[in-house]
């Protein structure tokens, strides 16, 4: 079974470094990794060329945003099973990826989730807020929940099957492909209970009153596009299933 982790980067010269190095100190074999930059122009692309050797594949071009990037670098991934790790963020465990393929080894599984840290900016090790994803239950979508994207792994035919992201949706791009995916077509799900990965504070959709009213507008999208009835009150529902990451820590 072999992992591709997709990075889609643009302009993160302070952190892609990091996130490489959180790829290639995986204990999981086999693996590649795929980065798509933007015309990154602070030198990240200098960055990259200095990491190419640990880089499966290396694509840098204009494109329309960062689900665009994504779908470019499904396109270009050769392993069984796709994930994505964002040049802020880092896979919390050198085990990680070990987690995510014995999962899909243990059961009959399209995709895999986990839990999320949301980390200091500064310090990674330092947690601000710890998503705790929980066990899958399909129903839970119409109350608000969602697996942490970043922490989702799919396989690689349940795309091509099944679409990618689409870019139309904006910001709610990935909680849209998560509707058609686990509510329309109900693909098999498995979850794992620990911390996979670790996201730096911040946030496109969360940056500003007027993002987040956008996306609230995706979220409701995103279920009429699946030809699905919107849960109602999913503007309130959302937010307010977040609420206990601001208090909850890890055990350990």
């Amino acid at each position: 079974m072999k992992i591709s982790v997709i990075t889609a980067v643009h302009n993160s010269i302070d952190t892609i470094q990091s996130a490489i190095d959180s790829v290639r100190n995986q204990n999981q074999s086999p693996i590649e990794h795929v980065v798509i930059d933007g015309m990154s122009d602070d030198g990240t692309g200098a960055i990259l060329e200095q990491n190419k050797n640990d880089l499966a594949n290396l694509i840098r071009e204009p494109d329309q945003g960062i689900y665009d990037a994504l779908n470019k670098g499904i396109r270009a991934a050769t392993g069984d099973i796709i994930g994505f790790l964002h040049a802020d963020d880092l896979l919390a465990s050198p085990k990680a990826l070990s987690w995510v393929a014995d999962k899909f080894q243990s059961g009959n599984f399209d995709a895999v989730y986990a839990d999320l840290a949301y980390v200091d900016a500064e310090d990674p090790n330092r947690i601000v807020r710890y998503w705790k994803a929980g066990n899958y239950q399909r129903s839970k979508f119409r109350r608000g929940w969602m697996p942490p994207h970043p922490t989702v792994y799919v396989k690689k035919t349940i795309y091509e099957r099944l679409g990618m992201y689409r870019i139309n949706i904006g910001s709610g791009a990935d909680y849209e492909c998560l509707i058609r995916l686990l509510v329309k077509h109900e693909i098999k799900v498995g979850y794992i209970p620990e911390i996979l990965v670790k996201m730096r504070v911040g946030g496109t959709s969360n940056a500003s009153f007027k993002n987040r009213m956008a996306a609230n507008r995706a979220d409701r999208q995103a279920w009429v596009e699946n030809d699905l009835k919107p849960p109602l009150g999913l503007r309130f529902t959302k937010p307010l299933s977040k609420l206990p990451q601001y208090w909850r820590r890890p055990l350990s």
